[in-house]
Formats: structure tokens, C-alpha cells, sequence
């Protein structure tokens, strides 16, 4: 679909109609034992990627960037440290370039601010990325202690991706799920991922 951006990810993008609208920011769902994170390094290969680190040291992201054998990009990595994790946030994607992505991951420690002030950010990262043409994916571990804020993420996310992993006899099976998307016809299948060397489509067939 003209005017979107691709995420770089073939079976993504042919479910999106193309990819996502510029602008467009995604709740990325998933348990913490997932390797959900693969994902994340494959989308820095579409284009300049703003990745901010809140848990993992910034030299630590790095190396798992470059050792993943899938094709990734050269993302500009900050670690988020400050005693006010909001306001350092807000500093770094206000110096976002056009046309880029913003990956943050994870959202935990954000959504642990106060819920005021924690929807402004919100607001105002919305406004960042309408004014720069730009997609934010917004890293969304579950658990058994989800942050209180977790719920305006969800709110204010025009699109959510729900990664879940089961065992099916011997081997884990990773479907993906998009229950929310704003940005045209939402996928009403899942779509089964092999999250092994690089983000691709299972295409073993279910016995039923």
C-alpha cells in the first residue's frame, strides 16, 4: 500500500498490506522466554533505528545485535539509566531523524512511572512520530508482575502484536497475532514464526 513503511520483514509486511503507516506505534507483546527480541534486531534492517535499552547495558544490545545471524541493521543504542527514566527518554527520540524507527525495550520501567505523567509521554511520543514519519515498536514483557501502566500502553498503541509460545509435542511453536491495528484491514489469522536464525514463516503443516 503506497505510503507505508516496510518493517523488513516478508511475511509482516504481506500481512500489513505493505507494512505500517508512518507514524504508527506498536505494543509488541511476549513472555520473557520467548526470543521475542529477534524480532526486534530483524527490524533494525529496514532503516536508521533509535534503539533504547532500559534493563540491558547498551554494549550488551550490541553484541546481541551483531552475533544474531539473521540480517540486521546498525541502530544508534542508548542505554536508559537516569533516576528519571521518562524525562532521558523523551530527550533521546526528540532527536529521532525522519523516516527511522524507535524500538524500546523494554517498556517495564516506564510503565512503572506515575500514570500522569506517564500518558503525556505517550501523547507526546505519538506527536514525535506523526511529526517524523516514523515507527515505534514499544517492547512489552508479560509476566506475572505487569506494570500498572501497561494498560494505557495498550490504549494508546495504533497497533499490537501478540507473540505467544507453546510446546507442541517436541518442538516450540512462536504464533504471532495482531488483535489491534488501526492502520487498515486488521489480520484475523495468526501467523506461526520459526525464531531461530532469522524471523521467518513456518510452513510445516498443523496435524491436526
Amino acid at each position: 500500500m503506497v505510503g507505508r513503511l516496510d518493517t523488513g520483514i516478508d511475511v509482516l509486511d504481506r500481512k500489513l498490506d505493505g507494512g505500517l503507516p508512518p507514524g504508527c506505534i506498536v505494543a509488541y507483546t511476549a513472555q520473557p522466554a520467548s526470543q521475542s527480541e529477534l524480532l526486534l534486531y530483524e527490524l533494525t534492517a529496514a532503516r536508521g533505528t533509535l534503539y533504547l535499552s532500559t534493563e540491558r547495558s547498551d554494549d550488551a544490545v550490541r553484541h546481541a545485535i551483531e552475533a544474531s545471524p539473521s540480517e540486521v541493521g546498525s541502530p544508534t543504542v542508548r542505554h536508559v539509566t537516569s533516576d528519571d527514566p521518562l524525562e532521558e527518554a523523551t530527550r533521546l527520540i526528540g532527536a529521532l531523524p525522519d523516516g527511522a524507527n524507535l524500538i524500546i525495550d523494554t517498556m517495564d520501567v516506564l510503565e512503572h512511572a506515575d500514570t500522569d505523567e506517564y500518558v503525556t509521554f505517550l501523547n507526546e511520543l505519538k506527536s514525535q512520530m506523526l511529526e517524523t514519519g516514523s515507527i515505534a515498536v514499544l517492547h512489552c514483557l508479560e509476566g506475572d508482575d505487569v506494570p500498572a501502566g501497561r494498560t494505557r500502553t495498550i490504549h494508546a498503541a495504533d497497533a499490537v502484536f501478540d507473540l505467544r509460545t507453546k510446546t507442541a509435542g517436541s518442538e516450540l511453536e512462536n504464533h504471532l497475532t495482531i488483535p489491534k491495528f488501526r492502520g487498515g484491514a486488521q489480520p484475523t489469522e495468526a501467523i506461526k514464526l520459526e525464531l531461530t536464525e532469522e524471523v521467518a514463516i513456518d510452513t510445516s503443516r498443523d496435524i491436526a
